[in-house]
């Protein structure tokens, strides 16, 4: 019996460690010490708030000359924990088996110091991946990190002229987002030691370069001045020679970071128009684990929703797919302008039927045409650039291949539309977020009447978009989730030949005045961003796929 107390004791404190480490991260220590750190003669504050800065001496002066150099963690982020950044490397940049392993691990490494386990979960997360195809730090992370960042630490990074980053994790994450989206001046990260083009998962040192850099970057004026400060969350962070260059260095603490704010999006520096990646939610240790026991039914659920929606009528598929958690909202917002008893209406000259309806629709997801086909209880024909074979074979509705000649697809286009209705996506591409692309104009050549179709998609899980992966399962991946939603919204007819003869507008003219009501529509942006910006963004190519 004393034996068995004892073992159950042992479990029991081991189990409770682990689980107070895994969801609770330290405190970090608040310090009021003046003492001199690296012969330097630093002042340490400590604020109630970090909006208390924006009070300090140094803000309140109406001369914004001044150079701050933070913790990107612990000055922007509210929350401690890096575990999601870099379950997002081993997701997107690594396999689902290396994802598998960094979460076994996890319980583990947080017995661990902070420094130990970020080398372990850097070693897990980045060893053998090939350096030159890394795109998860501009592509997939910038995402998650704004949705992180705390408006009061933000505004207080805001209001400086000259901004430099420090920051823990590797150079490639933090990059992108702190430059790009933030126009933070300099950052500095961990370098990643490579070999023979791949990542090796360790970390190099290269501090003293760095002061170096930034010594000719600031100048050595602006470094002796008195308006250089930092902002940091511990004393062992100050470490880190670039703050030995402050006169005065303020620390955050966990309490503080919990009564801050999220940054909303519409005060990013930088609008977020496009991101790249499958998971659609924040990996934290507990949604990451929920992930992995929903995957092998998720996966049954898909093919069972792809049989059902490929091989049934739309009047029997539609009410499977809705109880299986696939829901369509679709609705008309004129009902008495849109056609409603036939296809096509006969042509005054030889009783001829002229062209089907000619419907353009916003592009969110490769099942845009398959939605509006179950919404209007009738076949369609859609033209698309770049479609993998299989999702052609796999399609439920006509799909037909643009070949990027105006001249041909302007005569395949006029066809298809003499044989029946036809979808077209003038975007050219998807877009997960609030914002439409630039429309072609080809398609306001092809018929009279068009018709604006809004389109919403709704996912939890896992995003049926993707720049750089295998295109052919975006439709799996979205139905996989466990209530995708879509909403299909039918606009009022255009009458687009009439307007280009009629009100002297050019075919452009015609596009934007479709696009902008889609935009009011959905309460979406407008943007002239094309196809080939957003593969530029994401993968570094213009799009196009042989």
């Amino acid at each position: 019996m004393a034996m068995y107390t004892t073992l159950s004791s042992a479990v029991n404190f081991f189990f409770s460690l682990t689980l107070r480490k895994l969801f609770k991260v330290p405190r970090y220590m608040h310090r009021k010490n003046s003492t001199p750190l690296n012969s330097f003669q630093l002042k340490l504050q400590r604020n109630p708030s970090v909006v208390g800065l924006l009070s300090n001496e140094l803000f309140s002066s109406s001369d914004d000359d001044k150079t701050l150099i933070f913790n990107v963690e612990e000055t922007l982020l509210k929350s401690s924990s890096l575990f999601p950044y870099f379950m997002l490397v081993a997701f997107e940049a690594g396999s689902l088996l290396r994802a598998l392993l960094l979460l076994i691990m996890y319980p583990f490494i947080c017995l661990f110091s902070r420094e130990m386990g970020l080398k372990i979960m850097v070693m897990v997360c980045f060893f053998g991946i090939k350096k030159d195809g890394f795109m998860v730090g501009r592509a997939v992370l910038p995402k998650f990190f704004l949705e992180d960042v705390g408006l009061e630490g933000f505004e207080v990074v805001k209001k400086c002229k000259r901004k430099v980053g420090v920051s823990d994790l590797p150079h490639v994450m933090i990059e992108s987002f702190v430059s790009d989206y933030l126009e933070v001046d300099y950052v500095v990260g961990k370098e990643l030691k490579v070999y023979g083009g791949y990542f090796t998962g360790l970390m190099e040192d290269n501090r003293e370069i760095d002061v170096i850099d930034l010594e000719n970057i600031l100048g050595e004026g602006e470094i002796m001045g008195s308006t250089v400060f930092g902002i940091n969350g511990t004393k062992a962070s100050i470490k880190h020679p670039f703050f030995s260059l402050c006169k005065e260095i303020h620390l955050t603490s966990e309490e503080m970071k919990r009564k801050w704010q999220y940054l909303p999006s519409e005060s990013y520096p930088k609008p977020l128009i496009f991101h790249d990646g499958r998971l659609a939610f924040r990996p934290t240790p507990m949604s990451t684990l929920a992930l992995f026991l929903w995957l092998p039914f998720g996966i049954i659920l898909a093919i069972f929703r792809v049989i059902i929606g490929a091989s049934l009528p739309h009047k029997i598929a539609t009410p499977i797919l809705y109880f299986s958690g696939v829901r369509v909202i679709s609705f008309t917002a004129h009902p008495t302008i849109l056609p409603t008893t036939s296809d096509s209406i006969s042509s005054s000259k030889g009783g001829k039927s002229s062209k089907g309806q000619l419907y353009a629709c916003n592009h969110r997801t490769l099942l845009d045409p398959v939605t509006l086909s179950h919404a209007l209880q009738k076949p369609l024909t859609v033209v698309t650039y770049s479609l993998s074979w299989v999702s052609e074979i796999l399609a439920p509705v006509k799909t037909v291949r643009l070949t990027r000649n105006r001249d041909k697809d302007a005569i395949m286009m006029e066809k298809l539309l003499n044989q029946g209705n036809l979808v077209v996506l003038p975007e050219g591409t998807t877009c997960r977020e609030p914002y439409l692309l630039r429309f072609s104009p080809l398609f306001v050549e092809m018929n009279d009447q068009i018709i604006p179709v809004a389109v919403d998609c709704h996912v939890t899980m896992f995003y049926g978009t993707t720049a750089s992966g295998l295109k052919c399962l975006d439709p799996i991946f979205f139905l996989m989730n466990p209530r995708p939603s879509y909403t299909v919204q039918l606009l009022e007819a255009v009458s687009s030949l009439s307007m280009c003869r009629d009100l002297s507008q050019s075919a452009f003219d015609v596009a934007n005045h479709v696009q902008r009501e889609i935009g009011e529509a959905l309460d979406f942006q407008c943007t002239k961003l094309t196809r080939k910006d957003k593969y530029l963004t994401l993968a570094g190519n213009n799009g196009v796929v042989s």
